[in-house]
C-alpha cells in the first residue's frame, strides 16, 4: 500500500487508501518554527492491528528528517511511538 500526502497552508495528512477509501490517516499542523504537531492518528476498525498507523508514523518521521522539521507528538498514539522507537528521538520537538 502506498502512503499518500496532502498538505495545505499549515495542515497536512498522511494516509493509506484501500478499495473503499481511506483506511488509515495521520494528521498534523505545522507552525512557523518548523515544528509539526501530530494531532490525530486513526485506522478503520476492520483494518486495526495491521501496522498501518505505525507505517504512517515512520513516514512522518522520515518526512520531518527530509524537511528539517521537528515533531510534537500530541496524539497519544504518536507519543507512544516516540517512547517505543528511540530512533525517532532526533526529530522530537
Amino acid at each position: 500500500m502506498t502512503i499518500q500526502h496532502k498538505e495545505r497552508d499549515d495542515r497536512g495528512v498522511f494516509y493509506i487508501k484501500g478499495e473503499n477509501g481511506i483506511i488509515s490517516e495521520l494528521t498534523y499542523s505545522k507552525d512557523d518554527n518548523s515544528v509539526i504537531t501530530i494531532d490525530h492518528t486513526e485506522t478503520k476498525i476492520a483494518q486495526e492491528g495491521k501496522g498501518y498507523a505505525s507505517k504512517l508514523m515512520a513516514h512522518a518521521v522520515t518526512f520531518a528528517r527530509e524537511n528539517n522539521l521537528k515533531i510534537n507528538p500530541l496524539c497519544p498514539f504518536a507519543e507512544v511511538q516516540f517512547d517505543r522507537n528511540p530512533e525517532f528521538k532526533d526529530v522530537l520537538a
